[in-house]
């Protein structure tokens, strides 16, 4: 018994270690590569021991506009996230908590808007903000960005929601309190971790996008990262010390994003999983 449990270890052991390598070692070859001078990147075999400098950081931010797309990114991110859950929370709490007809087809039609590749939809959204005038405009894409992660996130939090008593709702309206009281005090308080979990989605989906941000924007001052890379590519030929070192700068606010919601996170993952 104890040599099977001792061998079951180790196996989980030799999993985990496996997994922490498959994903951990581009990561880390990305790091490796941004601190190395340029004789040293493409030098065979590899060297791990050798010169280290932070040069190609400082002609990142002095040779480029990358703290601009950094910026730029960092907003639309941000105003996205928070309008997304926004709109998401008020919808999601009308179709588990107020009763009309057609409330379940409202719901899977609004999944199944989600099925379509963001291909697909780019020229219709960008003919759309065109009638606006709102391409090449920040605002434009947080609304395309808005439409893209909306129905997902919708039907994540309607999962949340309904998984929630209606018995704490009801103990608050015997209170005195009324429906928009009972959802800022008792049922948002309750959710906030799903809602975390679901900005997560939400700030993934734009942080990662290249297609909207190419299509959408062109003014230089309005770049987002993804496109800003793409640009220092085209202009350096392949100077891989600078893409590696503007990567490296990409994934630090991703990762300090993570690293604050990773307890909600998990429990919002938790909930959801109890409720399916």
């Amino acid at each position: 018994m104890v040599r099977r449990k001792v061998s079951y270890n180790l196996v989980i052991f030799a999993s985990g270690a496996l997994l922490l390598l498959f994903c951990g070692l581009p990561l880390f070859w990305m790091v490796l590569t941004s601190i190395k001078g340029p004789g040293d990147i493409l030098a065979y075999p590899p060297r791990i021991i050798t010169h280290y400098t932070l040069s190609n950081f400082h002609r990142l931010f002095r040779d480029t506009d990358f703290l601009i797309y950094l910026r730029n990114s960092v907003f639309v991110a941000g105003m996205t996230v928070l309008l997304d859950i926004v709109v998401a929370t008020i919808g999601a709490y009308g179709l588990t908590r107020y009763r009309f007809k057609g409330k379940e087809l409202l719901a899977n039609l609004t999944l199944f808007t989600y099925m379509f590749a963001p291909i697909m939809i780019i020229i219709p959204v960008y003919m759309l903000l065109k009638q606006f005038n709102l391409t090449d405009s920040h605002l434009g894409i947080i609304l395309a960005y808005t439409s893209i992660s909306l129905p997902f996130t919708l039907w994540l939090l309607r999962a949340f929601f309904q998984s929630f008593p209606m018995e704490l709702e009801e103990s608050a309206y015997i209170d005195g309190a009324n429906r928009f009281q009972s959802l800022i005090y008792v049922v948002l308080p309750q959710a906030l971790p799903g809602i975390i979990a679901t900005s997560v989605f939400a700030f993934v989906v734009v942080w990662n996008d290249y297609l909207f941000a190419r299509v959408l924007l062109n003014a230089p001052k309005l770049k987002t990262m993804p496109i800003g890379l793409q640009d220092i590519y085209e202009s350096t030929i392949v100077d891989w010390g600078l893409l590696m070192s503007g990567a490296v700068v990409v994934t630090i606010p991703a990762l300090i994003f993570f690293l604050i919601v990773q307890k909600f996170l998990i429990q919002g993952w938790g909930m959801g999983a109890v409720k399916g």
